[in-house]
């Protein structure tokens, strides 16, 4: 490379780094924060635990009312009994159209949820300690998350138990949505907040956040990959300067600059990258594959077992069902239950279900059979029953981005479309968990690998994970405060 192109290198490593150096020290920092204390949600277990066992004989309507009360001309794409301030509440959810909610046992639409019926909800999820009302708002720092679109607006109330909790119930249908506690909201504004730059949230600049994020990022990517440049140009790999270092230079701030740089630039430069492979820019991890349903297309007819009988069965098995989902599963109805502890049963629901009594899981031969259709008429060339997690269904704590238990076993099909497809089928509840095409799979290792190191060898011997994280963010820190104190220096002589 010749003298002129080298020196522009320089001047572009040198003004970008004057412009995102803390960017990036903060992006480190955040990160650190954020491997112990995650954005904050309400997990499926913390849900179910506050929830009441289904009363049969307190519920419920028929289908029919309740569709009538809906008046929607569409199928719901979803159903679900569940209790909200004690009393038993269906739930229709149309997709992008939002969700309806209904009386459990009068099948009558619900009155507007307002402070009142919000303070009820958050009493009933949390009945040993006080609450107080703060107000109604469409979005705040901690409730970005686009699945809560559907819910929105949210009402805000304050509990006064030890964690000083803020518990999110839904305007729509009285549900809570979200906890977050004192320090889950504390730690988050170095944390989570500042890491996926949501002070660029809300506001005039909510519809500009993606591209924001996803610029300042390619800059940043540039600014790591010509840093590792620049230092190997100026490292003399054969003889010294008149200094005795390899390293040109004697000032403390830019030879530790170089020094590190040279040192943990790699991993700074992959660190920043993979943080743009999260926001999939300009789609390049989309193949286009068309997504299965998640379940089969709703009907009402496949559900004639009424939802009063199917809890009084499952209670009569010794399965105390907190919640109850209305599930199509190869052309045919099927009533998922949970408890409190997470698991499930599964209930026959069709036209003529006699005595049919709650069972655990499907057969993994139904489930090949339903995979083999979804994606028909594309051949199955490979199927395997996982009894342990591979590199890409897995695990992670609760607190994470990508965390929650997920159940096994489930059943893996490839297949041998042009997209190269695989799905997760898992027969607790018969519903696709998990479809990935090659470009998805590309795209697990070049932002989940590289950004949090979720490799099973080291999530499963930790500290050493914690050991390998804190040293990335360390190193990448380093370079990020040496690369701001060297801009200073520079913006107050030019000044």
């Amino acid at each position: 490379m010749g003298a002129r192109m080298k020196r522009y290198a320089y001047l572009a490593h040198r003004w970008l780094g004057i412009a995102l150096c803390l960017f990036m020290a903060l992006w480190f920092f955040s990160g650190v924060v954020m491997m112990y204390v995650g954005y904050p949600k309400l997990t499926q277990a913390e849900r179910l635990a506050a929830l009441p066992e289904l009363d049969a004989s307190r519920c419920c309507a028929d289908m029919e009312r309740w569709l009538a009360a809906a008046g929607r001309a569409e199928a719901p794409a979803s159903v679900r009994l569940t209790t909200v301030a004690g009393q038993p509440r269906l739930m229709l959810g149309y997709g992008r159209a939002g969700v309806l909610a209904l009386d459990g046992a009068t099948g009558l639409a619900i009155a507007p949820v307002d402070a009142a019926a919000a303070l009820a909800s958050a009493r009933a999820f949390m009945p040993q300690a006080g609450a107080s009302y703060v107000d109604l708002v469409a979005e705040d720092a901690f409730s970005h998350s686009r699945g809560l679109d559907a819910q929105r607006p949210l009402h805000r109330v304050a509990m006064d138990d030890a964690a000083a909790t803020r518990l999110y119930v839904s305007a729509r249908t009285g549900e809570v949505v979200r906890d977050a506690s004192i320090g889950e909201r504390g730690w988050n504004w170095v944390g989570s907040w500042l890491h996926w730059m949501y002070p660029f949230r809300g506001g005039a600049l909510e519809r500009f956040w993606t591209d924001i994020v996803v610029y300042t990022a390619i800059a940043a990517t540039a600014l790591a990959l010509l840093g590792m440049l620049v230092g190997v140009w100026r490292w003399r790999f054969s003889g010294r300067f008149r200094s005795g270092s390899r390293s040109p230079y004697r000032e403390p701030w830019m030879r530790w600059h170089h020094l590190l740089g040279l040192l943990f630039g790699s991993l700074t430069l992959s660190f920043i990258f993979s943080g743009l492979m999260s926001m999939n820019p300009f789609k390049v991890l989309d193949s286009g594959a068309p997504k299965v349903a998640q379940q089969g297309r709703w009907r009402a007819d496949y559900f004639a077992l009424p939802a009063r009988q199917a809890l009084q069965r499952l209670a009569d098995g010794g399965f105390a069902a907190r919640e109850l989902e209305w599930r199509v599963v190869d052309g045919a109805g099927y009533f998922l239950a949970w408890d409190g502890q997470g698991r499930t049963r599964l209930l026959a629901a069709g036209a003529a279900p006699g005595r049919a009594l709650p069972f655990e899981a499907f057969g993994m031969a139904q489930m090949r059979a339903l995979g083999g259709a979804l994606m028909a008429p594309h051949r199955i060339v490979e199927v395997r029953v996982l009894e342990q997690y591979d590199n890409y269904y897995y695990s992670r704590a609760a607190h994470t981005m990508t965390g929650g238990g997920k159940r096994l076993p489930v059943l893996r099909l490839k297949f041998d479309d042009p997209h190269d497809s695989w799905l997760y089928l898992d027969p607790s509840s018969g519903a696709v968990v998990r479809q990935l095409d090659a470009r998805q799979r590309a795209g697990r290792w070049l932002f989940s690998l590289l950004h949090s190191w979720d490799w099973a060898p080291l999530l499963e011997r930790r500290p050493w994970w914690d050991a390998w994280m804190l040293a990335i963010s360390a190193g990448g820190m380093l370079i990020s405060v040496s690369g701001i104190v060297l801009g200073w220096r520079r913006l107050r002589r030019r000044g």
